[in-house]
């Protein structure tokens, strides 16, 4: 590795911090449009996710099937009282990936549309006497600078970037996650099927959030978060696995990370910095899905970018929020308030899940999820859905 430590930083059109979905979405798109770029990924981290990424994802983003661990056909919803709602797909399926070899995957490519990629960690941001930013980072163990006219924030809820250049950042509200992969116990035993997504909404699993169990191929994703302090996260999975049967399966590997619970107010600095991704808040309220968001963030903030480069108006960066909330920020409030509201205890567990028994329920749920829209084409199937929440809300049916 040479040693630029001494040398004039090197010159980017934009440098890139967080080599995730959404950094490395941003990197490939900006050097796909002819930009130079830097993308820096501090080695060593992958993100808890249990890997799901909707048939939207795979066909904008051009994911090859080599990458997707499983398919997913149906969904099964699990109640404190162990009550368990069955919620098949139908046509198609939901994607499964795992962060350990989709996200190299999604770098090489940045690479391969001209990126420079670095392992490296991010130290700082200083502006020379001409404005330019320069970028402070650690490879090897060696200092190393790089100027911008432009920076990108992609490096997770707790970004150094975001912290150092957007007020408030520091305060962002959040939810920790933690999972572990397990791989299948030889026998075959455990209540896992290779198709089937497992969601448990249960207090002891997650006092304000949900628990899961994905099937990745030959590993299984078994995971959950609580933004309660004190709660055993850990403590939980390990109840989970035990009442499951996948207590006797291998543990690959353990990750956790914190996930934020609304996006931004502000995603750039008005000048010369832009976050993405996890940085910039948007990860889906309630279900805790990410990388489509990511994805699409990463796209958005490389569109904004170019529009700053091209014009050299910092008001350009505003775009990539902008963007993202007209398409995105009613639903992030509708599942905002669902979780407010339904992950609040037990009882109101018991009901939510009751309520996913509805054929309206499922077939709307999945057809926004797979297609990340809202579904206005069927008022009656919403009004029959708006009756049966208020039933539940008032309790006029058990649940």
């Amino acid at each position: 590795m040479p040693d630029r430590s001494m040398a004039d930083p090197e010159i980017f059109d934009v440098v890139v911090v967080g080599g995730g979905p959404s950094g490395a979405t941003a990197a490939a798109e900006l050097a796909q449009a002819g930009r130079h770029v830097l993308l820096l990924d501090k080695p060593g981290k992958i993100k808890p996710c249990g890997g799901a990424i909707p048939p939207r994802l795979i066909r904008d983003f051009a994911i090859p099937d080599h990458l997707l661990v499983a398919r997913v056909r149906s969904a099964r919803m699990i109640s404190p009282k162990d009550k368990r709602v069955d919620m098949p797909i139908g046509d198609g399926f939901v994607g499964m990936v795992d962060r350990e070899h989709f996200d190299p995957w999604l770098r090489t490519r940045a690479v391969e549309a001209g990126a420079v990629l670095r392992a490296a960690s991010f130290k700082h941001i200083e502006r020379d006497a001409e404005g330019l930013a320069t970028v402070h980072y650690t490879e090897g163990g060696s200092p190393q600078r790089a100027r911008a006219r432009l920076v990108i924030g992609a490096d997770g809820a707790s970004s150094a970037v975001g912290r150092a250049e957007i007020p408030g950042h520091a305060g962002m509200k959040q939810v920790f996650a933690y999972h572990e992969i397990v791989r299948r116990p030889a026998d075959g035993s455990g209540d896992v099927e290779s198709t089937r997504c497992d969601v448990y909404y249960q207090g002891k699993l997650s006092p304000d959030f949900y628990a899961w169990i994905f099937p990745h191929g030959d590993t299984i994703s078994i995971g959950t978060g609580s933004a309660r302090k004190g709660f055993s996260l850990r403590g939980a999975i390990r109840d989970l696995r035990a009442s499951s049967g996948l207590d006797a399966g291998e543990t690959v590997r353990r990750e956790g990370a914190p996930l934020p619970l609304k996006p931004l107010g502000k995603w750039d600095n008005g000048r010369d910095v832009l976050l993405t991704g996890d940085a910039a808040g948007i990860v889906a309220p309630a279900s805790g899905e990410g990388i489509y968001y990511a994805m699409l963030g990463g796209r958005l903030a490389a569109q904004a970018a170019e529009d700053f480069l091209v014009t050299g108006k910092a008001t350009a960066l505003a775009r990539a929020r902008k963007d993202f909330m007209k398409l995105h920020g009613r639903v992030f409030l509708i599942l905002r308030i669902m979780q407010w509201f339904w992950y609040r205890n037990d009882a109101l567990r018991e009901r939510f899940v009751s309520i996913c028994r509805d054929k309206d329920v499922q077939q709307l749920t999945w057809d926004a999820y797979m297609n990340k829209e809202l579904v206005r084409a069927k008022p009656m199937a919403h009004m029959r859905i708006f009756f049966k929440d208020l039933a539940h809300l008032f309790r006029w049916v058990s649940p």
